[in-house]
Protein backbone atom coordinates (compact mmCIF):
# COMPACT_ATOMS: atom_id res chain seq x y z
CA UNK A 1 0.00 0.00 0.00
CA UNK A 2 1.50 3.95 -0.76
CA UNK A 3 1.40 5.25 2.85
CA UNK A 4 3.84 8.53 1.18
CA UNK A 5 2.47 11.44 2.54
CA UNK A 6 4.17 14.26 3.25
CA UNK A 7 2.36 17.28 4.24
CA UNK A 8 0.50 18.15 7.03
CA UNK A 9 -1.17 15.05 7.60
CA UNK A 10 1.80 13.08 8.02
CA UNK A 11 1.40 13.20 11.66
CA UNK A 12 -1.96 11.72 11.92
CA UNK A 13 -0.54 8.90 9.53
CA UNK A 14 2.67 8.59 10.88
CA UNK A 15 0.34 7.34 14.10
CA UNK A 16 -1.70 4.92 11.91
CA UNK A 17 0.19 3.46 9.91
CA UNK A 18 1.73 1.85 13.17
CA UNK A 19 -1.61 0.87 14.56
CA UNK A 20 -2.21 -3.04 14.40
CA UNK A 21 -5.19 -2.98 12.50
CA UNK A 22 -3.70 -0.80 10.21
CA UNK A 23 -0.80 -2.71 9.64
CA UNK A 24 -3.60 -5.79 9.01
CA UNK A 25 -5.41 -3.75 6.63
CA UNK A 26 -2.24 -2.67 4.53
CA UNK A 27 -1.66 -6.57 4.04
CA UNK A 28 -5.07 -7.31 3.37
CA UNK A 29 -5.46 -4.70 0.72
CA UNK A 30 -2.01 -5.14 -0.82
CA UNK A 31 -3.59 -8.80 -1.30
CA UNK A 32 -6.15 -7.77 -2.84
CA UNK A 33 -4.36 -5.85 -5.08
CA UNK A 34 -2.17 -8.38 -6.70
CA UNK A 35 -5.22 -10.88 -6.71
CA UNK A 36 -8.17 -8.85 -8.43
CA UNK A 37 -8.69 -5.57 -9.79
CA UNK A 38 -8.91 -2.89 -7.43
CA UNK A 39 -9.81 0.94 -7.00
CA UNK A 40 -8.65 3.57 -7.32
CA UNK A 41 -4.68 2.85 -8.20
CA UNK A 42 -2.24 2.13 -5.62
CA UNK A 43 -0.78 5.72 -6.22
CA UNK A 44 -3.76 7.31 -6.02
CA UNK A 45 -4.82 6.17 -2.80
CA UNK A 46 -4.56 9.23 -0.65
CA UNK A 47 -4.81 11.65 -2.94
CA UNK A 48 -7.81 13.30 -0.83
CA UNK A 49 -5.12 13.90 1.80
CA UNK A 50 -2.31 15.09 -0.37
CA UNK A 51 -4.71 17.53 -2.24
CA UNK A 52 -5.95 19.15 0.80
CA UNK A 53 -3.78 19.77 3.58
CA UNK A 54 -5.08 19.34 6.86
CA UNK A 55 -4.85 22.86 7.95
CA UNK A 56 -6.47 23.76 4.93
CA UNK A 57 -9.23 21.92 4.88
CA UNK A 58 -12.79 24.21 4.98
CA UNK A 59 -14.83 21.46 3.66
CA UNK A 60 -15.69 17.76 3.92
CA UNK A 61 -17.82 15.94 1.55
CA UNK A 62 -18.41 12.35 3.25
CA UNK A 63 -19.15 9.66 0.35
CA UNK A 64 -19.29 5.85 0.88
CA UNK A 65 -16.74 3.80 -1.29
CA UNK A 66 -15.21 4.60 -4.37
CA UNK A 67 -16.63 4.05 -7.82
CA UNK A 68 -16.06 0.57 -8.58
CA UNK A 69 -15.98 0.76 -12.62
CA UNK A 70 -12.94 0.96 -14.67
CA UNK A 71 -10.67 3.99 -14.87
CA UNK A 72 -13.36 6.05 -12.35
CA UNK A 73 -12.10 6.43 -8.91
CA UNK A 74 -9.32 8.39 -8.94
CA UNK A 75 -8.85 8.96 -4.82
CA UNK A 76 -11.11 11.76 -4.76
CA UNK A 77 -14.61 10.66 -3.24
CA UNK A 78 -17.30 11.43 -6.38
CA UNK A 79 -14.69 12.55 -8.63
CA UNK A 80 -13.64 11.12 -12.07
CA UNK A 81 -10.82 12.16 -13.97
CA UNK A 82 -11.16 13.75 -17.44
CA UNK A 83 -12.39 12.22 -20.09
CA UNK A 84 -14.27 9.44 -17.95
CA UNK A 85 -18.23 9.31 -18.51
CA UNK A 86 -19.45 11.09 -15.53
CA UNK A 87 -21.21 8.55 -13.20
CA UNK A 88 -24.44 8.86 -12.12
CA UNK A 89 -23.84 9.84 -8.48
CA UNK A 90 -21.67 12.73 -10.15
CA UNK A 91 -24.42 13.66 -12.48
CA UNK A 92 -27.00 13.88 -9.29
CA UNK A 93 -24.72 16.11 -7.77
CA UNK A 94 -24.82 18.58 -10.76
CA UNK A 95 -27.98 18.48 -11.09
CA UNK A 96 -28.24 19.74 -7.12
CA UNK A 97 -25.53 22.22 -7.67
CA UNK A 98 -27.38 23.65 -10.63
CA UNK A 99 -30.91 23.80 -8.62
CA UNK A 100 -28.72 25.12 -5.77
CA UNK A 101 -26.41 27.69 -6.77
CA UNK A 102 -27.48 27.82 -10.38
CA UNK A 103 -24.18 26.54 -11.85
CA UNK A 104 -24.75 24.38 -15.05
CA UNK A 105 -23.52 20.67 -15.13
CA UNK A 106 -20.06 20.52 -16.07
CA UNK A 107 -18.46 18.56 -19.40
CA UNK A 108 -15.88 16.55 -17.01
CA UNK A 109 -16.30 15.51 -13.63
CA UNK A 110 -12.79 15.73 -11.94
CA UNK A 111 -12.97 18.02 -9.00
CA UNK A 112 -10.06 18.54 -8.29
CA UNK A 113 -10.97 22.54 -7.74
CA UNK A 114 -12.96 21.56 -4.97
CA UNK A 115 -10.00 20.04 -3.34
CA UNK A 116 -7.82 22.47 -3.89
CA UNK A 117 -9.93 24.90 -2.41
CA UNK A 118 -10.32 23.12 0.86
CA UNK A 119 -13.01 20.55 0.22
CA UNK A 120 -12.11 17.32 1.45
CA UNK A 121 -13.33 14.42 -0.68
CA UNK A 122 -13.39 11.63 1.49
CA UNK A 123 -15.07 8.67 1.30
CA UNK A 124 -15.75 6.32 4.49
CA UNK A 125 -13.79 3.09 2.66
CA UNK A 126 -10.84 4.13 0.37
CA UNK A 127 -10.70 0.77 -1.99
CA UNK A 128 -12.92 -1.13 -3.93
CA UNK A 129 -12.88 -4.74 -5.90
CA UNK A 130 -13.87 -3.58 -9.76
CA UNK A 131 -17.55 -4.55 -10.22
CA UNK A 132 -18.59 -5.40 -6.75
CA UNK A 133 -19.93 -2.05 -4.45
CA UNK A 134 -18.93 -2.11 -0.55
CA UNK A 135 -16.68 -5.15 -1.15
CA UNK A 136 -13.51 -3.82 1.10
CA UNK A 137 -16.16 -2.85 3.88
CA UNK A 138 -15.23 -3.64 7.63
CA UNK A 139 -12.04 -4.91 6.30
CA UNK A 140 -10.64 -1.80 8.53
CA UNK A 141 -11.07 1.50 6.76
CA UNK A 142 -13.78 2.51 8.38
CA UNK A 143 -11.34 2.26 11.34
CA UNK A 144 -9.20 5.19 9.54
CA UNK A 145 -11.62 7.00 8.71
CA UNK A 146 -13.01 7.36 11.97
CA UNK A 147 -9.42 8.49 13.50
CA UNK A 148 -9.93 11.25 10.42
CA UNK A 149 -12.94 12.55 11.50
CA UNK A 150 -11.67 12.69 15.04
CA UNK A 151 -8.49 14.41 14.02
CA UNK A 152 -10.44 17.13 11.68
CA UNK A 153 -13.23 17.39 14.61
CA UNK A 154 -10.17 18.31 16.72
CA UNK A 155 -9.01 21.31 14.88
CA UNK A 156 -9.48 24.81 16.54
CA UNK A 157 -10.77 26.12 13.24
CA UNK A 158 -14.10 25.16 12.45
CA UNK A 159 -15.13 22.81 9.49
CA UNK A 160 -18.46 22.61 7.62
CA UNK A 161 -18.81 18.65 7.34
CA UNK A 162 -21.64 17.33 4.33
CA UNK A 163 -22.47 13.57 5.33
CA UNK A 164 -24.21 12.17 2.32
CA UNK A 165 -25.96 8.69 2.62
CA UNK A 166 -25.94 6.57 5.69
CA UNK A 167 -22.12 5.23 6.30
CA UNK A 168 -21.22 9.03 6.49
CA UNK A 169 -24.32 10.35 8.68
CA UNK A 170 -22.94 7.48 11.24
CA UNK A 171 -19.56 9.50 11.63
CA UNK A 172 -21.87 12.46 12.65
CA UNK A 173 -21.88 11.29 16.23
CA UNK A 174 -17.81 11.91 15.98
CA UNK A 175 -18.34 15.96 15.32
CA UNK A 176 -18.61 18.45 18.13
CA UNK A 177 -21.47 20.50 16.54
CA UNK A 178 -21.12 23.50 19.28
CA UNK A 179 -17.93 23.96 16.96
CA UNK A 180 -18.69 22.36 13.67
CA UNK A 181 -21.19 22.36 11.60
CA UNK A 182 -23.13 19.37 9.73
CA UNK A 183 -25.21 18.83 6.76
CA UNK A 184 -26.25 15.90 5.74
CA UNK A 185 -28.85 14.30 3.17
CA UNK A 186 -29.26 11.29 1.24
CA UNK A 187 -26.97 9.82 -0.93
CA UNK A 188 -26.62 11.25 -4.07
CA UNK A 189 -27.25 8.16 -5.86
CA UNK A 190 -29.75 7.23 -8.50
CA UNK A 191 -31.06 4.76 -5.46
CA UNK A 192 -31.56 7.30 -3.03
CA UNK A 193 -31.19 10.86 -4.22
CA UNK A 194 -35.31 11.72 -5.27
CA UNK A 195 -35.77 10.57 -1.01
CA UNK A 196 -34.05 13.78 0.13
CA UNK A 197 -31.05 14.54 -1.87
CA UNK A 198 -32.50 16.83 -4.37
CA UNK A 199 -33.66 20.11 -2.72
CA UNK A 200 -31.30 19.40 0.37
CA UNK A 201 -29.22 22.74 -1.30
CA UNK A 202 -25.56 21.13 0.53
CA UNK A 203 -23.52 24.14 -1.50
CA UNK A 204 -25.10 27.20 -0.63
CA UNK A 205 -25.67 25.92 3.15
CA UNK A 206 -22.03 25.03 3.29
CA UNK A 207 -21.00 28.28 2.11
CA UNK A 208 -23.25 30.16 4.05
CA UNK A 209 -21.87 28.19 6.60
CA UNK A 210 -18.60 29.22 5.76
CA UNK A 211 -19.28 32.84 5.64
CA UNK A 212 -20.82 32.93 9.13
CA UNK A 213 -17.53 31.07 10.49
CA UNK A 214 -15.32 34.22 9.02
CA UNK A 215 -14.31 32.14 5.66
CA UNK A 216 -13.89 32.40 2.06
CA UNK A 217 -17.12 30.33 0.59
CA UNK A 218 -16.04 27.64 -1.84
CA UNK A 219 -16.51 28.46 -5.49
CA UNK A 220 -18.07 25.23 -7.11
CA UNK A 221 -17.77 26.27 -10.14
CA UNK A 222 -16.06 23.38 -12.15
CA UNK A 223 -13.07 24.61 -14.68
CA UNK A 224 -13.95 23.92 -18.07
CA UNK A 225 -12.08 20.92 -19.63
CA UNK A 226 -8.77 21.72 -21.40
Amino acid sequence: MQTMITNSWQSLFTTEFEQPYFKALAKWVDEEYEQATVFPAKENLFKAFEQTPYEKVKVVILGQDPYHGAHQSHGLAFSVQKGVKIPPSLRNIYKELESDLGIAPAAHGDLSSWAQQGVLLLNTVLTVREGEANSHRKKGWETFTDHVIAYLNARSTPIVFILWGKPAQAKGAMIDTNKHVIIQSFHPSPLAASRGFFGSRPFSKANQALIQLGEQPIDWQIPPQL
